[in-house]
This record gives C-alpha cells, sequence and structure tokens, in this order.
C-alpha cells in the first residue's frame, strides 16, 4: 500500500491537545507546548513479539517509506511519515502497536504544521466531529483495589529484599496497579490536557486508551545526536520552602537512594557508550522538582558512531533499564514475574515516535493509566534494594498513584490541582 505524505506550515498557535478531534484512535506526544498530536490510521504495523520487535519495526517503517512520495516542506522533527506508537513491558506479551497517522499536527521551536499521509486509493479523510463541551460535572471514579493486596505486596517486596541480600541481584522495581471504574467512560484526552496543565515539563502521551505524562526521556535521536535522561530515587514535595529543600537535600545524600539511581545510569550507559564515542554525562545526579515530587536525575548526550542506528534500535537495546526493571536484567526480570503478581500491559515501556529516518522520541509509560471505557487501571513501582522497607516502598506507590488519581477526580478540563502523585 503506498503513501502520499504531504507537509506544511500552518497559521495554528492553539495548544496541540485542544486540536485532538472526538475520535477514539487519537495520538499524542507534547510537552511544553510543542510535539505532536494525530489521528486516523494510514497504516499499522505489528511489532510482534520478542526482543527484536523494535529492530522489526523500524525496518516496516523503512519499506513503507521506501514505496511513499513524500513531499516535506517543514523539515522539522515530526515532520514527514512518522509513526507513534507504545510497546508491552514483556518482550512476549501482546499489544505493541506502531501507528502511521492520517493526520497530524505538529509544532516544533514555534513552527505548526499539518502532514497528511493519504494510503493510494484513499478519498481525502472526511472531517472528524468537533469535541463536544464538556459536562459541568461527571461521574466521580471509584476505586476497586490492586490485582495484589497491600499485604501481599508488602510480602512481595519483603522476599525480594531477601534475594537481593542473597546475591540474586542488585535491584529489582516492583510495581502495583489500582483499579478504578466509573459510570461514565474515560475521556483520554481531557485526562492528557489535565496531566499537561500540572506537568508541563513532562511528556504526555496518548496511545490507544494508554495516557499519562511521563518525566524520563528514554531516548531522544536527531541525526546522530542522542539524549536520555535517568530517573530513578524518589522523594515527595513540600509547600514549605525549608522543608522541600530539605526533602530535596535528604534525597542526595540517601545511599539507598544514590545506589538505586547508579543502577539505572550505569545500564544506560552500558548501552550508549560503545555506540557514541564521545558520551557524556552529569558528573553526579541532581534534583529534578516536579509539581509532586523529586527525583534523582542523569541526562547523558552523545553522537553515534554509526549514523545509520535508529531510534528504534537504541530503545530495543535500553528498555527495560534498571529504572524500571532491575539489575542484572535477566534475573530482575525473572524475579518480577514470579513476584509482582499482575501483567504490566505496556505500563513501564516505550512509549513516542519515530520516522523512517531513524530519528524519534521515546519516553518510559510511567504516571499513567490503561483505559477502557468506564474501566481503568493506574500503576506505580519503586526500586527495591538490599537497604529498602517493605513499607517505605509502599508508601511510595502510594504517593505516585495520587497523581493519577487527582487527574481522574479533577474537573473536566481542569488542572488536578497541588498534591502528589
Amino acid at each position: 500500500m503506498n503513501l502520499t505524505v504531504r507537509s506544511v506550515v500552518i497559521d495554528e498557535d492553539r495548544p496541540l491537545l485542544d486540536l485532538l478531534p472526538a475520535t477514539p484512535d487519537a495520538l499524542a506526544w507534547v510537552r511544553d507546548g510543542e510535539g505532536l498530536v494525530a489521528w486516523g490510521v494510514a497504516r499499522r504495523i505489528d511489532p510482534g513479539r520478542g526482543w527484536t520487535r523494535f529492530q522489526r519495526s523500524h525496518a516496516a517503517l523503512e519499506r513503507l517509506a521506501g514505496a511513499a512520495t513524500v513531499d516535506d516542506e517543514v523539515e522539522l522533527p515530526g515532520s514527514g511519515l512518522v509513526a507513534v506508537g507504545s510497546y508491552s513491558f514483556d518482550a512476549e506479551a501482546p499489544g505493541s502497536l506502531l501507528v502511521v497517522p492520517r493526520v497530524v499536527i505538529g509544532r516544533r521551536d514555534g513552527v505548526s504544521f499539518r502532514t497528511d499521509i493519504t494510503p493510494a486509493g484513499a478519498a481525502a479523510p472526511t472531517p472528524p466531529a468537533e469535541r463536544p463541551a464538556q459536562p459541568t460535572q461527571r461521574d466521580r471514579p471509584r476505586y476497586a483495589g490492586s490485582s495484589l493486596p497491600d499485604l501481599h505486596w508488602l510480602e512481595a517486596v519483603a522476599t525480594a529484599i531477601d534475594r537481593i541480600r542473597d546475591g540474586a541481584a542488585e535491584k529489582v522495581v516492583l510495581a502495583r496497579d489500582h483499579a478504578v471504574w466509573s459510570h461514565e467512560p474515560f475521556d483520554a484526552v481531557d485526562l492528557a490536557r489535565r496531566l499537561t496543565a500540572r506537568f508541563p515539563r513532562c511528556h504526555t502521551f496518548v496511545a490507544e486508551g494508554l495516557v499519562g505524562a511521563t518525566p524520563e526521556l528514554l531516548l531522544r535521536r536527531r541525526g546522530t545526536a542522542v539524549t536520555s535522561r535517568v530517573l530513578a530515587g524518589t522523594t515527595g514535595r513540600s509547600d514549605d520552602e525549608v522543608e522541600d529543600a530539605a526533602l530535596g537535600a535528604a534525597l542526595l545524600a540517601s545511599t539507598k537512594d544514590l545506589d538505586e539511581h547508579r543502577f539505572a545510569a550505569e545500564s544506560v550507559s552500558e548501552v550508549l557508550a560503545p555506540r557514541c564515542s564521545d558520551l557524556t554525562s552529569d558528573p553526579g545526579p541532581r534534583l529534578l522538582r516536579l509539581d509532586n515530587v523529586q527525583h534523582l536525575a542523569t541526562t547523558f548526550t552523545g553522537s553515534l558512531d554509526d549514523p545509520t542506528t535508529s531510534a528504534l534500535e537504541l530503545v530495543g537495546s535500553l528498555h527495560p533499564t534498571a529504572a524500571v526493571g532491575g539489575t542484572p536484567r535477566a534475573a530482575a526480570l525473572r524475579m518480577i514475574g514470579e513476584l509482582e503478581g499482575m501483567s504490566r500491559g505496556r505500563y513501564a515501556a516505550p512509549v513516542g515516535w519515530t520516522d523512517a529516518s531513524g530519528d524519534g522520541e521515546w519516553g518510559i509509560a510511567l504516571r499513567c493509566a490503561e483505559l477502557a471505557g468506564a474501566r481503568a487501571r493506574l500503576f506505580a513501582g519503586v526500586g527495591v534494594v538490599a537497604a529498602s522497607l517493605p513499607e517505605s516502598e509502599l508508601e511510595e506507590t502510594r504517593l505516585k498513584l495520587l497523581a493519577m488519581q487527582a487527574a481522574l477526580e479533577a474537573e473536566p478540563g481542569a488542572d488536578a490541582g497541588p498534591g502528589s502523585g
């Protein structure tokens, strides 16, 4: 199926998420007012299963581009032939997707543009319906508990700590889900609006029912330039400036959190360093302060030695980093499968966009929800190391879950307001 692709500059300054129509196939990747939103399906690429699904995805997009007619008057990141997707955490689990949309609205460096992607012989897409006005009230979300009850999850964390102390692993990330339901279907785009209003420095994403705002940039590739930002180690925020600073200072001095962060940073360095002769990183973790939490963060930048290495190829090598899996990777994944008591689905897995040249931006699906009509699952995970305390780890998951809970409970179109998550 050949495609015709045309990107042009448009006169548009409204928030990108406000441009998404009332359609179930909405896609989005937005941060600080820039990024892209999209809808419609010109082509769906099935990544399949297994560790090579990322490479297969890029190869399929390359083949599609080779048979496409592309007229890109914009030539900015996200213009031309692009695909938006998200992958399952478990390589053997179903659910990974990569979609070439029919319409893309993007904004880079203050320039807005539109891309129309039309399959051969297809008529121009029918203008989608405008989003209806939001009701003044909607049904409240109701919480139905987790796949693994709190007591059993505490026991799982305690078991992981014992095994780590016995040398089975150095770190393992254990996550929890939280089931939510309502009498009315959840609105993915409205939820995304509320998340981006509260977390403008995070990447807000929408990908076929997966909605969230992630602070973690797994990989950005522009030409040979690559960037990755690692987060591991978390504490809360305070409205009192002195107390807030004390919380941050304690995090920077915490041996437990510094160890957790070091494992995550090393897992990224081990992938990028052999591919970038000039890879550099922050001299030590710094504080990343968000509306609700503070994280330890390390940013890596470098230039690829091989310009043919695609963003998806790097993503496939990075996933799962020790920030969401653990270390050593194989041992941590076995422990997750045995102890976690749930399927992660697309939580804690790559989400983002790519183009046929190999450029793209991919985050890790954190602070997110999987929506299915009037049902949803929220997720939160913690890094478990030898010095962890089960009760503290449970409290950290509660802190993180509050972000999505607050967004779901906010009035339609409103900021979720202050709080922790």
